[in-house]
């Protein structure tokens, strides 16, 4: 199980096997076979990419000083030096120089949720304290990094990818298609995974296990305890003021590290501000960006990325992504992902953060940004849902199924949908017996739980559903190359202040309501540290020119030696209008190529997992 997701720690490895029955536990020898006797029913395994503290002091499993508590956690933790001194005048004394040992500290002075409540960073953390019999398994409050677990009769397990559960005895990757709706429509699930019995656990929460008792999932924290109501109105000078020194230092406190690190530029505002920041907080000529360009300039911000670095005078590698290395490298990426890569640009992200690699170790980026402030078009198409533009739009698009525009009328209808990469006419093409009522429900659900402003609610929406997907692929084609990547805009006190921002900070109309501006205070920001036409320009994605990659003739074999003859077989997705689509690619509309682009991934990844084709050829 450690040796397939290595890639996530290659710099120390540590098993001990535990028991909560007897309170024993034991250090074992990584490398070599070992028979230890009935006495211990449970195992913590953990591979460590080492960056604060990179002597042996920062091994884990960690245990405290009396071996009777272990904790594993993968992660920073940013604010950790703040609790030191409180820590060492309360009595503990440290062995090490990690932010690890901290939150070891942290849980044996608070408590396993007072311990939570003070971390702002990002997380997955087990603890294990046998004096009381106890188990805790918590994701950070974002979902930065990823947890995933196993429950039933059996056994317990739990794992920072998925991958490793292909050890446990009896156990077989199979598809759940009760996910399969939601899946087509979104590219991806909200809750759970599209294996059968692996969950993920969801941002906010932790898991308690103690023996003889049913595992329990609590919430410690509830996005819903923000809002934006009863603010004071304050100028947008100074809150972009404020948010300029609530982002330094979120910058400045995650540029913590023994090891070198750097940025990872699109040439997009976000990126950039964070890219200005670092850099400010770095000694000259110690910081570089990495950044991913493409030959088609409809794609490419490549020169916005040359303005970011010439402008503050540093060293940018740029890494060219075409179609020849994107075939190559689509089912290794979708390996690392464990899922259908849900984005085109996801093999971007593996590229960059193979080619980092040559240069940093610690990678800093913008995710965040846009679903915090109000970055997305349909954040405007929220908030003004009756503008003539957007109604027209709608009706347009219902014209197939004049029902969907009814729906339209539905604030949970259309705040769910908004973020949809489908829409329900394709989906049914695509799959037999396709329930768009099914594929919704727990969103709906989660919906109507959210409080505030339609604005607030898409906010928070957004956070949960989209964003962990984004941070997902982050984790996953990072550390496929070992590389750590730390988001500043979820910084915890960053995003609680971002809900003091009036929303007409964030959504702003000019010119008589004809021209609306998403995530204004950071563009107004951006004018001050590059200029006005850097800060307010079309919001260009990180987007693929997949449409090129799908005529590559190379892509088009693939496709048809590999690609069709499994969709076939699998006989869950319609075959011909999939060949036919790549027959006609370049008059597909871009919802259909998305839809060809869900069917091609779907099937690499039930290629490797479901079928287990490739056994470990991609590690």
């Amino acid at each position: 199980m450690l040796e397939i997701q290595k890639h996530r720690g290659p710099d120390d490895s540590g098993i001990r096997a535990f028991s909560l029955k007897t309170s024993k536990s034991l250090e074992l020898p990584v490398n070599e076979p070992v028979t230890i006797q009935g006495e211990y029913e449970g195992m913590l395994g953990f591979n460590r990419l080492s960056i604060l503290d990179l002597s042996i002091n920062g091994h884990q499993p960690m245990a405290s000083p009396d071996q009777k508590v272990l904790l594993t956690m993968n992660g920073e933790i940013y604010n950790a030096f703040d609790f030191k001194n409180e820590l060492i005048n309360w009595g503990y004394q440290f062995k090490s120089t990690t932010d690890t040992e901290i939150v070891l500290a942290l849980y044996l002075k608070y408590g396993f949720e007072e311990m939570l409540t003070r971390l702002n960073g990002m997380f997955a953390i087990v603890i294990t304290d046998l004096r009381c019999g106890k188990l805790y398994v918590a994701r950070d409050r974002f979902g930065i990094k990823p947890m995933y677990y196993i429950a039933n009769s059996e056994m317990l397990a739990f794992s920072s990818e998925l991958k490793s559960f292909r050890y446990l005895e009896g156990f077989t990757y199979r598809l759940d298609e009760s996910q399969l709706d939601e899946f087509m429509l979104f590219r991806s699930n909200l809750r759970d995974t599209l294996f059968k019995d692996i969950h993920s656990l969801d941002p906010g929460h932790f898991l308690l296990f103690e023996n003889g008792k049913e595992l329990q999932k609590h919430c410690y924290f509830d996005i819903n305890d923000f809002d934006r109501y009863h603010k004071n109105d304050v100028s947008l000078a100074s809150l972009v003021a404020q948010f300029e020194s609530l982002l330094g230092k979120s910058v400045q406190s995650q540029l913590m590290s023994d090891v070198k690190l750097g940025c990872q530029l699109s040439g997009g505002i976000d990126s950039s501000l964070i890219t200005y920041f670092a850099n400010n907080n770095t000694l000259k000529g110690q910081f570089e960006s990495v950044s991913i360009v493409f030959d088609n300039l409809l794609f490419s911000e490549e020169k916005y990325i040359d303005r970011v670095n010439n402008q503050l005078n540093i060293s940018g590698h740029k890494f060219l992504l075409g179609p020849e290395y994107y075939l190559k490298n689509i089912e290794k990426a979708t390996w690392h992902f464990e899922a259908p890569l849900n984005h085109p640009n996801t093999i971007g992200i593996y590229l960059l953060s193979q080619r980092a690699k040559e240069h940093v170790t610690v990678l800093l980026s913008g995710e965040g940004a846009d679903e915090v402030f109000g970055g997305y078009r349909r954040f405007s198409d929220i908030s003004y849902p009756w503008s003539n533009r957007k109604f027209l739009h709608e009706i347009r698009n219902s014209i197939a199924q004049p029902g969907n525009l009814f729906s339209y009328f539905n604030d949970a209808n259309r705040g769910v949908m908004a973020n949809c990469f489908a829409d329900s006419l394709l989906a049914a093409k695509l799959i037999r017996e396709f329930n768009m009522a099914g594929a919704i429900t727990s969103r709906k659900t989660l919906y109507n739980k959210l409080t505030g402003s339609a604005f607030d609610k898409q906010i928070k929406y957004e956070m949960l559903s989209f964003l962990p997907e984004l941070l997902l692929r982050q984790d996953k084609m990072s550390m496929a190359h070992s590389i750590e990547n730390r988001v500043p805009f979820l910084d915890n006190d960053v995003v609680s202040n971002s809900f003091n921002i009036p929303q007409k900070y964030l959504i702003s109309r000019f010119r008589k309501n004809k021209y609306i501006t998403e995530k204004y205070l950071l563009k107004e920001m951006a004018v001050r540290k590059f200029d006005k036409n850097f800060a307010f320009r079309n919001k260009v994605h990180f987007s693929i020119p997949l449409s090129d990659y799908f005529k590559n003739s190379q892509f088009k074999q693939y496709f048809n030696d590999k690609i069709i003859p499994g969709i076939r077989s699998r006989g869950i997705m319609n075959h011909s209008l999939i060949s036919g689509w790549m027959d006609n690619i370049s008059e597909l509309h871009p919802k259909e190529i998305g839809c060809l682009w869900v069917a091609i991934t779907f099937e690499i990844w039930a290629s490797l997992y479901l079928d287990l084709q490739h056994e470990n050829s991609h590690s």
